[in-house]
């Protein structure tokens, strides 16, 4: 059979008139039942979606995309013209390369072509949105296809670029109308000796080559689903052989602490917070030579980090995830599908003018998220009167007033529900606070916003939820973020408040009403980099509803300096995660 829509899909200049035989329902017809055709039944792939103007109609490789709205008999008519024109030109095809001298013969006549619902043809007025039905049969001429409207269709499938034996490969999946975990997937490595063939390695969504396939390809073979429907399968190789991982990795030790026995009854809640360094920050030429010029280049680049930190979050068997320093486009691609595959779902917030920020994860068979009450503080200081009183006092001072809102920080707070009972809630906030070394009466006010917001969300909206407050607060022991924090007032001239000097005094006391403590303590370093090692990353836990069961070790000072400093080829930010077990008290 010709293909349907020969050529590009759009109109071409046609010589002549030609005359094309359409069927479509009358009061009279009553065409041949589709079942009773002997001829092999193919594939119409019909994508209709209601928010769309236009619906795709495929055949094999060749598309037709008409107005959801048009009639079918105009739809038909055009696939009928369509194939007349494939039939011409595969004929002028054939008769130049037997080289004829004949004339050519008359033109011959478009085939019928009718679309049945049932044994019923459907009737040509019909609009096309309603006249292509799943189990609908499209006969073109002798050839029959079946209508599959709008089945799982893989719509992006990626192998990431660094595969590193030891370490999961997760592909990117996006499926339309359907869903990744409903998806089949069978992973093959490739025959040694350049046979060409390729043998069964594993199945599911990740895959994890060992030490014998480096050198040796992959190739991912999966099919889309929805639970009920299977689409078009696919499959895809990766585009460089396995390579040989880093070796020993700094979260190793901690992953043979953090196994949890299945037979566990109660188990405590496992928090993580961690810094993973944006990609937007990392592959910078600043980053390279003046940040970590102690780092390869290759062990910043995107998927090698991406490697390292898919294993290690993995490894950490963790209930709630707070990450930071979140690349939009690493959340889509990588983390998300990557945890999913693991059991979390994940929020995302972006920085406003930036191109990262914060991702809370959260194991999907022991919670759900019941809802979100993100902020930017600056948006909020500037148009909620809620926090009235704070703006008017920092409006006292204009430099400070300007730099705070200038700043996109953001606060992410999740509360989510134990699917084990469902009175239990939990309200956990995620930050990442201004950097500035000389910022510290810049991050005070931020953090008054953020109490603020959290005495809102757990006073009015969830009076039974407990906190926990997670992320890169980027202020040491000795701060008044710190001190804020944990004690719940600072004084009006605590020394952070001229951290900038007189010029952007804007002193004031401050009080919170959560009883917090820093679950994991107060390490020496939690980023280590060459110009810089200190505390900057804690996880604040309500003390009157938790305490703590353990603290997962940190790297020893050996593992962390083996490389100079962090990132490096064995660790993949210059942060290090935080992780600590909880229980209610």
């Amino acid at each position: 059979m010709f293909g349907l829509f020969g050529g590009a899909f759009r109109l071409l200049q046609c010589p002549r008139l030609v005359r094309v035989r359409v069927r479509v329902a009358s009061s009279s017809s009553s065409g041949p039942a589709p079942a009773q055709c002997g001829a092999a039944m193919q594939k119409a792939v019909v994508r209709c979606v209601p928010s769309e103007s236009k619906l795709t109609i495929s055949l094999g490789p060749r598309r037709l995309q008409r107005e959801q709205s048009e009639s079918l008999r105009t739809t038909l008519a055009r696939i009928a013209h369509n194939t007349l024109k494939a039939q011409a030109k595969a004929g002028k095809g054939k008769r130049k390369a037997a080289h004829a001298q004949a004339q050519a013969p008359a033109q011959s006549q478009a085939p019928t072509v009718t679309l049945y619902q049932g044994e019923q043809p459907v009737p040509g007025d019909t609009c096309n949105a309603e006249a292509w039905q799943e189990g609908a049969v499209l006969e073109v001429g002798e050839a029959r296809y079946r209508v599959e409207r709008n089945p799982p269709t893989f719509t992006r499938l990626e192998l990431p670029a660094s595969i590193l034996a030891g370490f999961p490969v997760c592909p990117t999946v996006r499926v339309e109308f359907g869903e990744p975990a409903e998806s089949c997937f069978e992973w093959l490595i490739e025959g040694g000796s350049g046979s060409g063939a390729w043998e069964p390695a594993g199945s599911g969504r990740v895959f994890t080559p060992n030490n014998g396939h480096v050198g040796l390809r992959l190739k991912l073979r999966c099919q889309p689903g929805d639970g009920r429907r299977s689409g078009a399968a696919a499959e895809l190789e990766s585009a460089g052989a396995v390579e040989a991982g880093p070796g020993a990795c700094t979260f190793d030790n901690r992953h043979s602490f953090t196994r949890r026995p299945e037979e566990e009854e109660a188990p405590p809640l496992r928090v993580v917070s961690y810094n993973i360094l944006a990609d937007v920050y990392a592959q910078t030429e600043f980053s390279r030579i003046s940040l970590y010029p102690y780092c390869a280049p290759y062990a910043l680049q995107a998927d090698y980090r991406q490697s390292l930190i898919q294993k290690e979050l993995s490894g950490y068997n963790a209930d709630i995830l707070c990450l930071q320093e979140v690349d939009k486009s690493a959340f889509t691609n990588s983390l998300s599908p990557a945890l999913e595959a693991f059991g979390f779902q994940g929020v995302f917030r972006i920085k406003e003018k930036q191109h990262e920020g914060l991702a809370t994860f959260f194991r999907s068979s022991k919670y759900r998220l019941l809802t979100q009450h993100d902020v930017t503080f600056s948006e909020a200081l500037a148009s909620d009167p809620f926090y009235g009183e704070l703006l008017e006092r920092i409006s006292a001072n204009p430099n400070v007033k300007e730099k705070v809102l200038q700043r996109s920080t953001t606060f992410q707070v999740c509360v989510l529900q134990s699917l084990k009972d469902s009175s239990r809630k939990l309200c956990i906030g995620n930050t990442h606070l201004y950097w500035h070394p000389k910022g510290g009466h810049i991050r005070l006010v931020q953090i008054a916003i953020a109490f603020r917001h959290l005495q809102q969300v757990t006073t009015e909206i969830y009076p039974d939820a407990p906190v926990i407050f997670c992320g890169d607060f980027n202020s040491t022991p000795a701060s008044g973020v710190y001190d804020f924090v944990t004690k719940g007032s600072i004084s009006a001239d605590h020394p952070d408040w001229t951290s900038n000097g007189e010029g952007e005094l804007c002193s004031m006391s401050l009080t919170h009403p959560f009883k917090l403590k820093s679950a994991c303590g107060e390490p020496a370093y939690t980023n280590y980099v060459g110009g810089f090692q200190g505390c900057l990353d804690y996880i604040f836990m309500d003390m009157n509803m938790f305490e703590v069961v353990q603290v997962i070790p940190f790297p020893t000072h050996e593992e962390i300096t083996c490389h100079l400093a962090l990132p490096s080829v064995s660790h993949p930010s210059d942060h290090i995660a935080l992780v600590c077990d909880l229980k209610c008290k």
